[in-house]
């Protein structure tokens, strides 16, 4: 439950050692830069962004070599590859491999001009195809398609836009042409909507015949080729196999470069790191000889930092402690416990300043709900033990998808527990089992009651788990305000509501129509009813007269008083809002036993145990999906909504240090202090 105090850091060092201090400063990803103010009119800033964009060319050059690798030379990847994580480089190895960055980034670019010219190939073939297949109806044709005729004579190569028989062709020409004699026709290819033609005439009556025709539709060949169709469809078929081969030597070569990927890969983080790089040396304040880095660190960083960085170059290193007026960025540091609650509170909001880390109290109650709501002990067993595995396997695994893993692992570990208080394994999937194939009855008790028969009692335990969320929301609010140094506040903002509502929750338990409504066995004593009430009272007019103090005008003061006072009912619908705890956890139970019942309605033997076996698994592994993913997505809702309502109000930016953010690989350097 730490936020990481922060300082500021200020480098001032020689230009000439300027590369050196940003390479560190970037491999120990501990600083954050931040652009200062120009104030003296010695110093400057420089434009990077002609080589960001240089480099950014690059690098999408090496990422689309590695697509192209990917599509010709695939390498087969395991289902769980994506929590390998990156792949750690030595220093050694990396400088090795920064010596061949010229030859790799030649590599890359002939990769993408192969791939280029395999593109032209394939769309040169594909032309010269439909050239092919556009010749198939005039195979028949022995002479060239651009054939006009003779001294005597008219030619007509074309097509007609329907299907004609040669008898046809005739019958329209003479009923056209009825004076025009010696028209000779050949009908070479018939299709539904083309018919293609070879007609001769004398050229006499060539221009009344070609009227005639055009009247009929016809038209001339486009683009015709001087050699016969049968010459040009052998010549195109020479160009295809030409380009094909062209093709295959183009997929033989860029298959050698199949064991260049490592590199491929080195070069894209390597331009990813010069890119940042860039990026901060534009912020950075320069003069001729002189540079000024200023920027975040936390504190515990300092002595480290400052001593590398004093020991390896000639640079001085001031460090303060940061304005009251500055927004310094959020970093937080917390236990094994509750550091994976870091991930679910980022995507609400980091706190501000001044704010506590919530994420201990959030894992108490995070772990807890995210159980209940999935309460079933095989699901559990299923999630932790999976998890675990992956965890223990995959020792490289990034950090944040470290952190979710354990989050499901320990909400795992909830799940069995509610599990077992509630007697659910895979449902009642042990009691279908034993009566459907065995002939006999075995069940498997719970050892605190079972929901779907006593959902009241669930829901009962349910407000209570929600009333102690809330006021544990509360008293996260009082210990800021205390450490704050601000008393009145914990007593106006706290103090007030812990009276107002827990003795309202109280003096509803003296109610006999309030116990019987909730099934409880008991009803608190009239005393007890007497002194909640006059807490609440006391509560109502504390919140009355100090929900609106920061008005001057008393109206003003009263109004947003009364407002305040009925926010009493947030805490009634907040309370309310529990019930999705008992919601979900039926549901569970409930989707499982209907899946359980499914499977059995074939009955026993071999057949009935196929069946039920594929239902099962298939049932199971969409009801564990579907459920997590509700618990989940509710947990989060319950965490956000209801308990940071009570004291959290976020708006802090998270730590981003300067640092290497590669894709590929993580530089590892041996004596990293």
């Amino acid at each position: 439950m730490a936020v990481l105090p922060m300082r500021r850091i200020s480098i001032y060092g020689l230009k000439s050692q300027r590369k050196g201090v940003l390479e560190l400063l970037q491999r120990r990803g501990a600083v954050e830069v931040i652009q200062e103010p120009m104030k003296e009119e010695a110093l400057s800033t420089m434009d990077t962004q002609a080589a960001r964009n240089q480099f950014a060319a690059t690098q999408a050059t090496a990422k689309r070599a590695l697509e192209i690798l990917d599509i010709h030379c695939p390498v087969k990847k395991s289902p769980l590859a994506m929590l390998e994580g990156r792949r750690p480089i030595s220093l050694e190895a990396y400088n090795s491999s920064l010596q061949r960055v010229t030859e790799i980034g030649s590599t890359a670019s002939r990769i993408v001009q192969l791939e280029r010219e395999r593109e032209d190939c394939k769309a040169e073939i594909l032309r010269l195809q439909t050239q092919l297949e556009s010749l198939t109806p005039w195979l028949g044709l022995d002479i060239s398609m651009r054939m006009k005729g003779t001294r005597s004579t008219s030619v007509f190569i074309g097509t007609f836009p329907q299907a004609y028989t040669r008898e046809q062709i005739l019958e329209a020409l003479a009923q056209k042409l009825p004076e025009v004699r010696g028209i000779e026709v050949e009908v070479l290819s018939t299709l539904s909507q083309q018919t293609c033609v070879f007609l001769v005439c004398l050229s006499e009556e060539s221009a009344a015949v070609e009227t005639a025709l055009r009247s009929m539709g016809f038209a001339w060949p486009q683009n015709p080729s001087k050699k016969p169709p049968s010459q040009r469809a052998e010549q195109l078929k020479g160009w295809i196999q030409e380009q094909e081969k062209k093709q295959d030597g183009i997929l033989q070569e860029l298959k050698t470069y199949g064991d260049r990927r490592d590199d491929l890969c080195f070069l894209y983080d390597y331009y990813a790191m010069r890119i940042e790089k860039y990026e901060v040396l534009a912020l950075l304040r320069q003069s001729r000889r002189t540079f000024i880095i200023t920027g975040y660190l936390p504190a515990k960083n300092v002595p480290a930092l400052e001593k590398e960085l004093t020991e390896t170059f000639t640079v001085f290193v001031e460090t303060e402690e940061p304005g009251e007026d500055e927004k310094v960025p959020v970093a937080l540091e917390n236990n094994g416990f509750a550091a994976p609650m870091e991930p679910v509170l980022e995507g609400y909001s980091l706190p501000k300043r001044g704010e506590v880390d919530p994420c201990t109290p959030m894992a108490c109650f995070y772990y807890l709900l995210f159980g209940m709501m999935l309460s079933d002990a095989a699901y559990g067993l299923i999630m932790t033990i999976g998890c675990a595995i992956a965890l223990l396997k995959f020792k490289n695994m990034e950090s944040g998808l470290k952190k979710s893993l354990k989050m499901f692992m320990y909400s795992g570990i909830s799940t069995t527990f509610w599990g077992i208080l509630f007697g659910s394994w895979f449902g009642d999937a042990v009691t279908v089992i034993s009566k459907t194939f065995f002939g006999t009855e075995v069940t498997i008790p719970a050892l605190w009651f079972v929901p779907l028969n006593e959902p009241m009692r669930l829901l009962v335990f349910s407000f209570l788990l929600g009333i102690i969320h809330l006021f544990a929301g509360l008293g996260v609010q009082f210990y800021q305000c205390a450490k704050a140094g601000r008393w009145k506040d914990a007593i106006y903002d706290v103090v007030f509501w812990y009276l107002l509502v827990g003795g309202g929750i109280v003096y509803l338990l003296t109610m006999e129509m309030t116990t019987e409504m909730l099934g409880l066995g008991f009803t608190l004593p009239e005393p007890v009813g007497t002194i909640s009430a006059i807490c609440a009272g006391i509560g109502a007019v504390g919140v009355l007269f100090t929900a609106g103090r920061e008005s001057k005008n008393p109206g003003k003061r009263l109004l947003k008083g009364i407002y305040g006072l009925y926010n009493v009912s947030g805490y009634l619908s907040d309370i309310l809002s529990y019930s999705r705890l008992l919601a979900l956890g039926l549901a569970t139970g409930v989707i499982a036993s209907v899946f359980n019942q499914m499977g059995a309605m074939v009955g026993g033997g071999v057949v009935g145990a196929i069946v039920f076996t594929l239902v099962f698994l298939i049932g199971h592994t969409l009801n564990i999906g579907i459920n997590v993913l509700g618990a989940y997505v509710h947990t989060n809702r319950l965490q956000y909504v209801e308990f940071f309502g009570k004291f959290y109000e976020g708006g802090g930016k998270k730590f981003n240090p300067f640092a290497a953010h590669t894709k590929y690989y993580k530089i590892r350097e041996e004596n990293k202090p």
